[in-house]
């Protein structure tokens, strides 16, 4: 995004100036959270994922939402996504998801974001730092039960934590895993995962370590899964209505808080034969208004989506046709010239919904992310990251 976009923002209406913008509904957000809290047993902690910019849909109103809802705990991926929030002036306990590099500790102190934590020599460093200012050290260990991206072995983790329990400075204030596997049809992998995450927590304790808030569940494992919901749940794609994967059908009533739309700029008739966009890959069939948009692959239009999606215009969907270009895409409404109620041409300014629900139509980030081969996931953070801006309902 345009580093001093506030800047233009104070001058003018941003969707006036481009024409196309991601809508973002605050009282969804607010309806899913408060759907996903009652589905946990009394006194189940929250910590809401607003890494990646809240999942494309901004991480501080998002945040500043889910703050007014009560959510316990945010996580972040890193510790600038954590600073943002300090400065935003949330107060909340923040989790950074993974272990920074040393050269960020004197931030994480500064602006009070808990790291994950998996290594020694981190850990030592980061509370000799904390020592040194006269603060404590608060952090969360991260255990690796199989997903085998970070974390301390399973096996070990009981030995780690008490090695490093003698630093006055350091507090172990959670104790977690990720899984890799929860939003499968396939349990096994789960199973593995949530046994290993249980001997290890069973462990510490054993040895006599404390192994704080304990948690688990992702969205998947919050949706499916209450026997691992432990003392705080981790929700991300599902705070903002997007499932987990196709297999994750949600008990509970979560409906999307994204929307992408977009006002037509061109309307023309194309010679039946002539080609639409780079390449020519598509060729008009005539009877037809080819339509403009001006949002493309650099707003995260996925250009591989060329000729697989549709959009909606007036509560009915057109195909989208031709390449998707960096800034624009082209979509095709046939006309019914020898039906006497034949449609009404489109105009430069109306409507169109990408993603979202116009009418009785709807076309879901689900559906797309299935067009491009890819995941929902992907869709919003790209979608809402991008270039195009986001408007707050």
């Amino acid at each position: 995004m345009v580093e001093n976009l506030s800047e233009i923002a104070a001058e003018y209406d941003l969707n006036s100036l481009r024409g196309s913008w991601v809508e973002v509904n605050l009282g969804t957000l607010r309806n899913n959270f408060y759907a996903i809290k009652r589905s946990l047993k009394p006194g189940t902690k929250v910590l809401s994922v607003v890494k990646a910019d809240a999942y494309g849909h901004g991480a501080v109103r998002c945040a500043k939402t889910l703050d007014a809802c009560g959510t316990d705990y945010f996580g972040v991926s890193n510790v600038i996504e954590g600073i943002e929030l300090r400065k935003a002036g949330l107060k909340k306990p923040i989790l950074m998801l993974s272990q920074p590099p040393a050269d960020a500790i004197d931030a994480l102190l500064e602006y009070e974001i808990m790291p994950a934590v998996f290594e020694s020599e981190f850990a030592i460093l980061y509370g000799e730092k904390a020592d040194a200012r006269g603060v404590r050290a608060p952090f969360h260990l991260k255990i690796n039960t199989g997903m085998n991206r970070i974390g301390v072995s399973w096996n070990e983790a009981a030995e780690f934590a008490r090695m490093i329990s003698f630093h006055r400075a350091l507090d172990l204030e959670g104790t977690f895993t990720h899984f890799a596997t929860a939003d499968e049809v396939d349990t096994l992998d789960f199973e593995r995962q949530a046994n290993r995450f249980n001997t290890a927590i069973n462990e510490m304790r054993a040895v006599g370590v404390n192994p704080g808030i304990v948690h688990c569940s992702n969205s998947a494992a919050t949706l499916k899964y209450p026997g691992v919901h432990f003392d705080m749940c981790r929700p991300g794609i599902i705070l903002y209505g997007l499932k987990p994967s196709p297999s994750t059908i949600p008990q509970i009533d979560l409906q999307p808080v994204m929307s992408v739309k977009a006002k037509i700029t061109d309307v023309r008739s194309v010679p039946i034969g002539d080609g639409v966009s780079y390449g020519l890959h598509y060729r008009s069939r005539g009877y037809a208004k080819i339509c403009t948009i001006s949002v493309g692959y650099a707003d995260g239009l996925h250009r591989a989506l060329s000729g697989k999606i549709d959009f909606l215009l007036r509560g009915q969907r057109y195909h989208q046709v031709g390449s998707i270009c960096m800034d624009q895409c082209m979509f095709e409404v046939p006309q019914k010239r020898l039906q006497v109620s034949a449609t009404e041409d489109p105009v430069p300014g109306e409507i169109v919904t990408l993603i979202g629900q116009d009418g009785d139509a709807c076309v879901t980030l689900d559906e797309m992310a299935e067009a491009g081969n890819t995941i929902n996931y992907e869709l919003a953070c790209d979608l809402g990251a991008m270039r195009l801006h986001r408007k707050y309902v």
